[in-house]
């Protein structure tokens, strides 16, 4: 089969100045994608900033042969997801493709947490999404095309220490991708998220003994992947770390059905209730409420 090219494609890769996002940039732009390299170059925190790092990346994008444009716009507002969208039409026509890599962190125990890290961690991750994804769809719907890749995290759909405004972003971002999913899919846009594991800036120190066999750069097949025409799937998460990749989904267990319901039928039939012997794993939401129709109407 052909390789997977990005040829008259236009990628928008937020975060984009190091790390994931800098391979997620080089790997589109190898295969053809002009690509807006967006990045503040902020602390892991997300204080300070510098477009050096986003300039470094387009240089070694066009030391490839490649198109890229810097973009140093905030995904945190409404008005800087809009302008890095109207940065790729300005430099290049068109948007056709979206990767939501931008993230910081501010990890703290739950009992520490302020609400500043939680309004700071939502807003770059979670809401950052949005305000790119936004107008950036408006322009898939009219040329019935996009592809868009979230990164989530195994912090929202496992849990993990100290990450509670981290974890509930990302799992936010998983909601997100389902319902667009949805709504994008007669309009021939696919939304499909990652959960990579990868040694980065942001990782630093927290990966021990793995740390050397996380590269980066295998995590960017998947999101090339997902982010070509040649993708078939959408509403999926994938996990990705160190060249594996695998998908995470949603398992329903058989249950129990009772109509005289009572805290004491839970309490005695908690085993049957989560046995997980013959689950169910919908694509939709469709699915599930079948079932429940299934049940109740028997």
């Amino acid at each position: 089969m052909a390789e997977i090219g990005f040829d008259n494609r236009v990628a928008i890769v937020t975060g984009a100045g190091g790390g994931l996002g800098r391979c997620h940039a080089l790997e589109l732009a190898r295969r053809g994608a002009r690509v807006v390299v967006n990045d503040l170059g902020v602390a892991k925190d997300g204080g300070g900033s510098s477009l050096s790092p986003a300039q470094q990346v387009v240089a070694e994008i066009e030391a490839l042969g490649g198109e890229a444009v810097t973009d140093g716009h905030s995904v945190a507002t409404p008005e800087g997801g809009a302008a890095i969208v109207q940065a790729a039409i300005d430099a290049f026509g068109r948007i056709d493709i979206v990767v939501n890599n931008a993230g910081i962190l501010r990890d703290k125990t739950f009992a520490k947490m302020e609400p500043a890290d939680v309004d700071a961690v939502f807003d770059v991750h979670l809401k950052g999404a949005f305000n790119v994804t936004r107008p950036a769809w408006i322009c898939m719907r009219e040329q019935n095309y996009g592809r868009i890749v979230m990164t989530a995290s195994n912090a929202g759909i496992l849990g993990n220490f100290g990450q509670t405004n981290y974890g509930t972003a990302k799992m936010g971002l998983v909601g997100m991708t389902n319902v667009l999913a949805v709504e994008g899919a007669k309009y021939n846009i696919r939304v499909n998220a990652i959960a990579p594991v990868a040694a980065t800036r942001m990782t630093d120190g927290l990966m021990g003994d793995l740390t050397s066999a996380i590269d980066p750069a295998l995590v960017s097949p998947v999101v090339a992947y997902l982010a070509s025409e040649a993708c078939e799937v959408t509403g999926e998460v994938y996990s990705c770390a160190g060249g594996t990749v695998a998908r995470f989904f949603v398992g329903l267990t058989q249950g129990i059905y009772d109509r005289g319901l009572t805290a004491e039928a839970v309490r005695d039939r908690l085993a049957e209730i989560r046995d997980e012997t013959g689950y169910d794993a919908f694509a939709d939401n469709k699915g599930e409420i079948k079932k429940l129709a299934r049940i109740l109407g028997g």
